[in-house]
């Protein structure tokens, strides 16, 4: 069974319901394995590739200078095929040590696409987004910036990263009083364990046509089950390589609970965590996507034979009293 599509926002794009993220070309795989990674998520039939001009070992560094690889990569990679993709990348983030190196000034957006077109080896971007909301930098400006992308061709849609609801709601306003380009979607963190865009968020986002592109919808690895709580992670796993985010989550007893939990859900379907957690996402309302921040090619082929597969309200209802007992739990503490 192939992966399905659906629609993107307020557009026409049609986008893999599952998505391919590349966070760890050039920062935890070499190339050779980014190509056997990316050649296994095209041949499942997935089109939206999302990368970001921060994405690189610089990340692990603390150092700006070292970024930029997973979109070199891509740029080498992609060849020919650069016209079968929805090809989405990001720019917010510090990529350089001057003062403007960094975040949405019209300045540094126009600057950003030109190096992130040139790693990319294309002459246009399908989706950029800005990576995070920009405190220091007039919505208006950066809105503008991305309209003349968009005018001079360089751009097809636009989107948003970490977004709260307000802020698009901000942001769709600008656009509509100034006639610009609109953020057509919203890329936040969604999943069993992380499920805070629900209160606000994804209401919007259904409400206004919002298409919302999620990541880390197997809970940053969490939800595979190779983790135990107490213990240390796996070697070749993120936990291993130390990331923050991670290193985090596998803190909280609560959430290896929640695991512990979905393993007979799982079971009694015939499927893996991974395909559980994967499923659980795509079953929920307004996600238009969700992306699989792949390392090993089989990180693409275990999790989509079931993805087009939708929990029952029964299923559905059935994980959301673990979650709230796990959060009771975690209270009671």
């Amino acid at each position: 069974m192939s992966i399905g599509f659906r629609t993107l926002g307020r557009t026409g794009l049609q986008v893999s319901e599952v998505s391919l993220g590349t966070m760890a070309f050039g920062r935890w795989i070499s190339e050779k394995e980014s190509a056997e990674v990316l050649d296994a998520a095209l041949e499942a039939g997935i089109n939206l590739v999302d990368t970001a001009d921060v994405y690189g070992s610089g990340m692990d560094k603390d150092n700006p200078l070292e970024t930029g690889e997973s979109e070199t990569i891509l740029g080498n990679l992609l060849g020919a095929r650069r016209h079968q993709i929805v090809l989405a990348t990001k720019v917010h983030g510090r990529v350089g040590l001057g003062i403007n190196d960094a975040g949405q000034s019209r300045y540094h957006i126009h600057r950003a696409i030109d190096n992130s077109l040139q790693r990319l080896k294309t002459d246009y971007i399908d989706l950029y987004q800005v990576h995070r909301f920009d405190e220091q930098t007039p919505l208006e400006e950066s809105l503008r910036a991305l309209d003349d992308l968009v005018r001079s061709g360089k751009v097809r849609y636009i989107g948003a990263s970490n977004y709260a609801a307000w802020q698009i709601a901000k942001a769709h306003g600008i656009s509509a009083q100034l006639h610009l380009e609109r953020f057509q979607s919203v890329q936040p963190e969604y999943s069993i364990i992380t499920r805070g865009i629900e209160q606000e968020l994804l209401p919007f986002a259904i409400s206004e046509g919002v298409g919302v592109i999620v990541y880390s919808p197997l809970g940053r690895g969490l939800l595979t089950g190779k983790y135990a709580y107490g213990e240390q992670p796996p070697a070749g796993t993120r936990g291993a390589f130390g990331e923050k985010r991670i290193q985090t989550l596998l803190e909280q007893e609560h959430h290896f609970r929640i695991v512990e939990r979905l393993k007979p859900i799982a079971a009694r379907k015939n499927r893996t965590l991974p395909q559980l957690a994967l499923s659980w996402v795509l079953s929920r309302p307004g996600i238009t996507s969700a992306i699989l921040g792949a390392s090993k090619p089989h990180h693409i082929t275990d999790a989509w034979p079931t993805a087009h597969e939708r929990l029952n309200v029964e299923e559905l209802n059935e994980i959301d009293a673990i979650t709230r007992q796990a959060h009771v739990e975690l209270v009671g503490k």
